[in-house]
């Protein structure tokens, strides 16, 4: 560890989920972008257990996570942080896994009376049919794993025929599976800073170059144009703002977040889910937004570290 102002950051990367590899970029240059600022960095692969004594003997004072989908977005590298008594960038363990959770986080946003579309909970060896699906929703439904991240395993169904298909695939991802009305319009995504007192940066829309913002609309250059603010009208922005943000706090996050709405047809604002640890490459949707703000990539970095500090500063005094 170094100075006090500057303690020694781990950089959490790698890990073992399908988006290692988008992992391992965002970790290379969130890693740079805080050296450029003078930051000392330890970057770690988490890949293997092994990281875990790299960790505890790195020297360093807080952890930057860069790991997205399970084993790093769902709460247990939190955990083990905790246990390790290592503060860290991000929600705690159990915002991260109910935001991780599509299923439960629903769950709480419905109690919290945050709109998200209508949806089915189907789990592996459940007797639910098609057709009460159909019924229920309609024939145009989004199907997605309950717990992975980057769209992995979600499919748009336009009609019956293609819901067995994409049960089965989203199957071989999870044993539990969402099921959502299908919302046509416009997809916004609100970036979420801040602790105590969160708030928004400006809204960001998304334009795909395929039906939907899939992993290679996310990842690949060229495949989705980020447009910033959102080319809908104000009143509708201020509300995507809102539900981002009420969602931000509802599940408890800090430090960061995303919210990703669509704006319907008839104007009605949808919120679909928050991401913990979104993209940290400097094209990644957060960062544009911030850049947007007026916050350059590395300013973006440093701040998410000084409010992983100020947060655990503020939990262990309220427990001594």
């Amino acid at each position: 560890m170094t100075d006090g102002s500057r303690p020694r950051v781990a950089v959490l990367m790698g890990g073992r989920s399908a988006e290692r590899e988008v992992s391992l970029n965002t970790g290379c240059e969130v890693g740079d972008a805080l050296e450029s600022l003078g930051w000392d960095v330890v970057r770690i692969d988490s890949g293997g257990a092994r990281f875990i004594d790299e960790l505890r003997t790195s020297g360093a004072g807080v952890a930057f996570i860069c790991l997205h989908g399970r084993f790093g977005e769902d709460g247990t590298v939190q955990g083990l942080l905790e246990l390790l008594d290592l503060p860290y960038v991000g929600s705690p363990v159990l915002a991260s896994a109910l935001a991780m959770d599509k299923v439960m986080s629903k769950r709480i946003f419905t109690c919290e009376g945050i709109r998200t579309p209508e949806h089915v909970v189907l789990r592996r060896g459940s007797a639910e049919e098609e057709a009460r699906i159909v019924e229920r929703l309609g024939e145009r439904v989004v199907v997605k794993p309950a717990s992975e991240g980057s769209s992995v395993g979600m499919h748009i169904v336009h009609e019956r025929s293609e819901l067995g298909g994409a049960l089965e695939d989203a199957f071989a991802h999870d044993d539990v599976v969402l099921v959502e009305r299908f919302v046509p319009g416009v997809e916004v995504t609100v970036g979420v800073l801040g602790n105590e007192r969160p708030t928004a940066l400006p809204t960001l829309e998304i334009v795909p170059a395929n039906e939907f913002y899939d992993y290679e609309s996310k990842y690949m250059p060229g495949m989705s144009t980020h447009i910033i603010p959102a080319r809908i009208p104000e009143a509708l922005r201020e509300e995507c703002s809102r539900l981002a943000v009420e969602a931000h706090v509802a599940l408890g996050c800090r430090g960061m977040s995303r919210g990703d709405t669509i704006v319907a047809e008839d104007g009605t604002v949808y919120l679909l889910e928050v991401n913990t640890i979104p993209g940290m490459t400097k094209t990644s949707l957060l960062p544009d937004a911030a850049r947007a703000a007026g916050i350059e990539f590395p300013q973006l970095c440093e701040m998410l570290v000084r409010f992983a500090l100020e947060d655990w500063q503020r939990r262990r005094g309220r427990e001594s």
